[in-house]
């Protein structure tokens, strides 16, 4: 799955995902071994490397094989980067040159530079040739903080569907809930666990492999970013299901303010 290269298999859609700090494609491959195959059935997925060999120690020493990358440097606040602007100009690069793609998942690093991407595609700042993309799944990921990035990336409703996963113990909780916000009626799937890629419940799985079939289902008919008949006939589909005790205690869903939110509430521990 790693830098390839074809076109789309069937009506099969491409993903491009891009892993954490100081990790790698291959870690994120793992990480994302937790969740049932079928989420993601109907997609091929690209996981690059980072441009950057880690300039420190990582988290995942000791727990997977080394190397390990980085997209880009940053101070403690978050508000400075160092070789942002290379990043952005490989992957836009990268994209164009082993697309198209149809959407980006991203892990914390991996998810903050997925989501500038698709706020700086709206803007017309990069990728201006490519389709727009479809999709966008954000696993802990926040917004840039420096204003002049911010005034252009999250200057207006980034029109993406987007799956938002925010860990109750996540040291990147509020940033990733402000993330969201930047998005047009995002999904929001909630779990107990920190800073990492939840294993997720079975009402949780259903809901984001729904959310993934009637993505594919719109692009085949065209219908694209048409964000009320995919999220209508999503949610319908939900509150259809039996509702049993169990079911009650393990899923919660919130559908108001624009947006649907899922907590997972009896997830297995990462």
């Amino acid at each position: 799955m790693e830098g390839q290269k074809e076109s789309n298999n069937g009506n099969k859609l491409k993903l491009l995902c891009l892993h954490g700090f100081r990790t790698s494609g291959k870690f994120l491959q793992k990480q994302l071994s937790k969740w049932d195959p079928s989420i993601f059935a109907h997609f091929d997925m690209d996981f690059p490397d980072g441009i950057f060999p880690a300039g420190g120690k990582s988290d995942i020493e000791g727990i997977f094989p080394p190397p390990y990358f980085e997209w880009f440097q940053f101070n403690k606040e978050f508000t400075e980067y160092t070789n942002l602007e290379e990043c952005v100009s490989y992957l836009t690069e990268y994209i164009t040159s082993n697309g198209p793609f149809d959407g980006l998942l991203g892990f914390s690093q991996g998810a903050t530079l997925s989501a500038l991407l698709l706020g700086y595609q709206a803007q017309g700042k990069v990728l201006k040739e490519h389709p727009p993309m479809k999709l966008f799944v954000s696993i802990s990921g926040s917004k840039f903080r420096d204003p002049s990035i911010c005034e252009v990336a999250y200057k207006d409703t980034i029109n993406v569907k987007s799956a938002h996963f925010i860990g109750a113990k996540d040291w990147l909780r509020l940033p990733s809930e402000e993330l969201a916000t930047a998005f047009h009626k995002p999904l929001i799937i909630r779990h107990p666990q920190g800073h990492t890629v939840p294993r997720l419940d079975e009402a949780a799985t259903e809901l984001l492999r729904g959310w993934t079939v009637d993505i594919l289902r719109c692009n085949n008919c065209g219908l694209n970013n048409n964000y009320d008949e995919m999220e209508n006939g999503l949610i319908e589909n939900v509150q259809k299901e039996p509702r049993t005790e169990n079911d009650s205690k393990e899923e919660m869903i919130n559908a108001n303010a624009g947006k649907t939110e899922v907590e997972v509430l009896d997830a297995a521990k990462a």
